[in-house]
């Protein structure tokens, strides 16, 4: 049912950053496993135990949670390739204040907690991957908490669109105002002040 490509998709990204071996390899393909989602599917739930760190080959997933309105506030977006889950509640096996779901039909790898510091005990290449990975993630929330406090909302747009202009034709208007952290008729200015 799913093809090597699903994993050569892991293993090229991995092998930009690390040297990998065929154990490696054969290490990849036997932890890590391939899920076909729909549009729409939530895949981890608030207040529970992320149970898999994910690694999206194809598709896009957000992590988002309600506010006190009960609005849905987009913390994350995806842009393939890359990996994505409530990853502080992953790490350290608590519960997590987000849900994960997949905006469009999804195709992914998905590993445990357990399955990944088996992976990391079993092989220094996945191990320096595993950490780069996190270093990169810690790296952009960084730099994502500093453009929401300092850019202006177009400013945000216009950055967001011209680092990921394939989010806009597969992800609502809706999700990706929210992740910039305006209202949907603020983008919606915004839209239309720079495409008029």
């Amino acid at each position: 049912m799913f093809s090597d490509k699903l994993y050569q998709h892991l293993l090229d990204n991995a092998a930009t950053l690390v040297s990998l071996t065929a154990a490696d390899t054969a290490l990849c393909i036997k932890y890590f496993e391939p899920v076909l989602f729909a549009k729409d599917t939530i895949i981890e739930q608030e207040n529970e135990v992320p149970k898999y760190l994910y690694y999206v080959v194809s598709g896009f997933v957000r992590l988002f949670h309600y506010n006190e309105e009960g609005n849905q506030i987009t913390t994350h977006l995806n842009c393939p390739p890359g990996f994505i889950t409530s990853y502080t509640a992953f790490n350290n096996c608590t519960k997590s204040a987000e849900y994960v779901a997949c905006i469009t039909a999804c195709e992914l790898l998905r590993i445990t907690k357990t399955d990944l510091d088996i992976i990391c005990k079993q092989s220094i290449a996945f191990k320096d991957y595993s950490i780069l990975v996190f270093q990169m993630a810690l790296a952009y929330n960084e730099t994502r908490s500093r453009e929401l406090a300092s850019l202006t909302a177009e400013q945000r747009y216009v950055k967001f669109i011209a680092d990921h202009p394939a989010i806009l034709q597969h992800v609502p208007l809706l999700y990706i105002a929210s992740f910039l952290g305006m209202k949907p008729e603020s983008l919606s200015r915004i839209r239309r002040k720079i495409f008029s």
